[in-house]
């Protein structure tokens, strides 16, 4: 009975509007109680051991630091070094756009950051520029998903911390992925340009402009490179390397910068807390219906469905993509990775497939949800940032959805390409 209950209540609290961290806890205990009275006394420590993980504290640590770096205002400068860079294309502050998704996701790994810091500051200019709303929108969706990909990716930290794989390998296999999510959307704006008669770039920047933007924006780019080169470098393990990113950041915006004041530094830690806070929900919770799903070989099922079909791997893995993509549609990406990933993870091994390409095709196959309907969390947060509505977003999304599931088969399909950087590193 409870096999079929726990999936028809969860889904039908999401469709009530539950939050999703609630929704699981509550479909979880009602999988916990079918299995029996004597399982809900292990409950509460079943919760607490899915959060008792070191590496955890690397993500409030990485959260922290990017929104320390955003209210002081320092990313601004990547921006200008953006601008300068490729802001002379035609279409080029949407260029600019993917440019600084690329330099920000070095900082904060997060997408709807990403969606909120541009949609108050790049979409606006955008506008005045001659972009259409919904357009200058689509863009910041498109290249918000670089953030949770190049690292420090949050979902990088979740996904190997569960899974027992080298979250410094995750993060080193991100960095192509990113960089050609990166570049196939500069190829999608630049493919459309004249058919959208999007506005023609400025000028050639001279070596002086692009020196002087470097300067500017050379204390924020420094801190990704700094983060990277600790961690691959093995120097410091990403928790600790997340606790330095924030003593940089408040170096950096409260002493040379001078634009932090205590009322920033407390509004970023409400707000850090808050975001924190929701993840750790959603993982506890999901501990619990992944020990109902595990008591009841949910896993182990979905592997033999999938076995059934085909045992070759290209078709397993195809598979797999399908199948994250469609519950992305309808699920948070947290959730979704913390749910599947023990049931995914095995079939892969399975397969043949190694544990660091497999966790970042998942990972990645998940990023792209973000900016999906109907719950893609970026369209929401763009939305409600810039007032646009979600449709029109959706309506200039489709080309940058379809490019980066193009490359999300590349990843998929070529581990040579995805563990080129690890194996390079020794990871």
């Amino acid at each position: 009975m409870g096999i079929y209950l726990v999936p028809i209540a969860f889904f039908g609290f999401l469709a009530f509007g539950m939050p999703v961290g609630f929704a699981i806890g509550v479909a979880g205990m009602i999988g916990i109680i079918d299995m029996g009275p004597r399982f809900m006394t292990m409950a509460p420590d079943r919760m607490f051991a899915g959060l008792d993980l070191f590496p955890f504290l690397a993500m409030p640590f990485f959260i922290l630091a990017g929104e320390i770096m955003n209210r002081s205002g320092i990313t601004q400068g990547l921006v200008k070094l953006a601008d300068t860079l490729v802001g002379w294309l035609r279409g080029g502050m949407a260029h600019s756009n993917m440019v600084a998704s690329v330099m920000f996701a070095g900082i904060t790994g997060s997408a709807t950051a990403d969606a909120a810091a541009f949609g108050n500051t790049l979409v606006p200019a955008m506008q005045k520029a001659g972009y259409s709303r919904s357009y200058a929108c689509a863009v910041t969706a498109a290249g918000s998903i670089i953030g949770p990909t190049i690292p420090p990716s949050t979902l990088a930290i979740i996904y190997g911390s569960i899974m027992g794989v080298s979250i410094a390998g995750l993060f080193a296999a991100g960095i192509l992925p990113g960089l050609l999510i990166c570049g196939i959307c500069m190829l999608v704006i630049a493919l459309n340009a004249k058919r959208k008669n999007l506005p023609a770039g400025g000028p050639r920047p001279t070596l002086c402009a692009v020196w002087a933007a470097f300067r500017e924006g050379f204390l924020a780019a420094l801190l990704p490179v700094f983060i990277l080169g600790s961690i691959l470098g093995g120097f410091a393990t990403p928790t600790e390397a997340a606790s330095i990113a924030v003593a940089y950041a408040l170096f950096v915006g409260g002493v040379i910068y001078r634009k932090l004041t205590w009322q920033d530094l407390y509004e970023v830690c409400v707000r850090t807390t808050r975001i924190t806070g929701v993840i750790f929900l959603i993982i506890a919770s999901a501990t619990i219906l992944g020990w109902w799903m595990t008591f009841n070989q949910v896993p182990q099922a979905i592997a033999r469905a999938m076995l059934s079909i085909s045992q070759e791997p290209a078709i397993i893995v195809g598979l797999i993509l399908m199948l994250l993509l469609l519950i992305g549609l309808v699920m948070d990406i947290n959730a979704t990775l913390i749910i599947l990933a023990p049931v995914l993870a095995p079939l892969t091994v399975q397969i043949g497939m190694d544990p660091v390409h497999a966790g970042i095709m998942i990972i990645l196959a998940l990023n792209i949800s973000l900016m999906t309907p109907p719950v893609g969390a970026c369209l929401f947060v763009l939305a409600s940032v810039t007032g646009e509505k979600v449709e029109g977003i959706t309506r200039e999304l489709w080309p940058f959805i379809l490019a980066e599931v193009a490359i999300l088969l590349v990843i998929a399909y070529w581990s040579d390409l995805t563990l080129f950087i690890p194996r390079l590193l020794g990871l």
